[in-house]
């Protein structure tokens, strides 16, 4: 039974990386934001206006719990969710945990190519936006650093970085 937790900021990999290596194992890819917004029709931003962020961080554990449940998945989860309750200690008891380790002036490469797509970095100029990263980073790294296995997860540009990411990936975490 195989169940692998990917972590990391957002921009870090975990969807790109996620899917590819899903598919190398032949086993199911889960991006739990986007659970979330299948469970309950609405999309991640507007569920946490609804709800504020305790009530979006409580369901997100709820789901996280529940797709803990599945074998032999690969699951991608949001950048914020091992930062939240007891969810990165939940996460390695209940597989394997691999936080995608990138550096900040790679995510902030990635990131202002996709920030339309991300409410929360809408609107931000360059350097608020390279700000925004490094001061996230440095709160999130205590939690992230808790994974079971850190990987390098900055050469994804391409399919043949991709496939090679995978492979070590997989020498990685032995399978």
């Amino acid at each position: 039974m195989v169940r692998i937790f990917l972590t990391g900021y957002m921009g870090a990999g975990k969807t790109t990386l996620g899917k590819a290596f899903a598919r190398k194992l032949n086993i199911p890819f889960i991006d739990l934001d986007w659970y979330i917004e299948e469970r309950f029709h609405k999309t991640v931003g507007e569920l946490f206006k609804e709800r504020g962020e305790v009530g979006f961080r409580e369901l997100e554990r709820n789901m996280l719990h529940e797709v803990a449940e599945f074998e032999n998945v690969v699951i991608s989860t949001g950048g914020g969710a091992p930062c939240f309750f007891d969810n990165m200690e939940f996460m390695n008891r209940a597989g394997k945990t691999v936080f995608l380790d990138v550096h900040p002036d790679i995510l902030f490469r990635r990131l202002r190519i996709a920030k339309q797509q991300r409410p929360i970095l809408q609107g931000k100029q360059d350097d608020e936006l390279k700000a925004f990263i490094v001061q996230a980073l440095e709160r999130r790294s205590s939690f992230y650093t808790q994974a079971q296995y850190v990987f390098n997860a900055e050469e994804l540009e391409d399919r043949h970085q991709i496939e090679a990411s995978v492979k070590r990936l997989q020498e990685l975490l032995g399978l």
